[in-house]
């Protein structure tokens, strides 16, 4: 361990700086993506200026977060250590390494947001089923002089719902189409 300091502590501060950002950082992310693994990473703080200057990226997504910080950092600093030999001109040095860290983080909005189009809600709402085309399960019969059973597909799942018909009995089988929602459990067809 203390050789590991005394070379660290003969390189050069910039090189310091870089090799901080990336040891640090990586540490972070890594802590931080096995807490997204066993989802615990809910608690994502935000920083919040003043309340109307958080540069809102849509859906949730604000740029100045603790996880985009910590992306950019392993984006500076891992691109700082890797050109340090290369670019010996220190203020093209950290210019590389700011936008590789820029990169970075874009890197991850984009993932995020491509990753939270893969959320589903189960729920569903018995409104969606207006205008669609659903199947008779139980006979409708005439007139709304009782009710049958129809099922609709909503969501990638099959629900069931009672159903009243104006016109003439539908009988099993039959495809109709859903014209009013009557409550909460039952649809008027044709």
């Amino acid at each position: 361990m203390n050789d590991l300091m005394t070379m660290y502590g003969s390189m050069p501060m910039l090189l310091q700086v870089f090799w901080g950002c990336a040891v640090f950082s990586s540490l972070v992310f890594l802590v931080q993506m096995v807490l997204t693994l066993i989802g615990m990473d809910s608690s994502d703080v935000d920083v919040d200026f003043d309340g109307s200057d958080t540069m809102d990226l849509g859906g949730g997504l604000n740029l100045f977060t603790i996880k985009n910080l910590i992306g950019f950092l392993v984006g500076f600093g891992w691109a700082g250590v890797s050109f340090y030999g290369s670019i010996h001109n220190e203020f093209l040095l950290v210019l590389v390494a700011f936008i590789v860290g820029c990169l970075f983080v874009a890197m991850f909005v984009v993932i995020y947001k491509q990753t939270k189009r893969f959320e589903h809600n189960g729920a569903f709402d018995i409104h969606d089923t207006k205008g669609q085309i659903v199947s008779v399960y139980l006979r409708i019969p005439a007139s709304r002089s009782g009710k049958g059973k129809v099922q609709a597909s909503l969501n990638g799942s099959v629900h069931e719902f009672d159903a009243l018909t104006d016109g003439d009995e539908l009988p099993s089988g039959a495809k109709v189409r859903v014209v009013e929602i009557i409550d909460n459990e039952t649809l008027r067809v044709e």
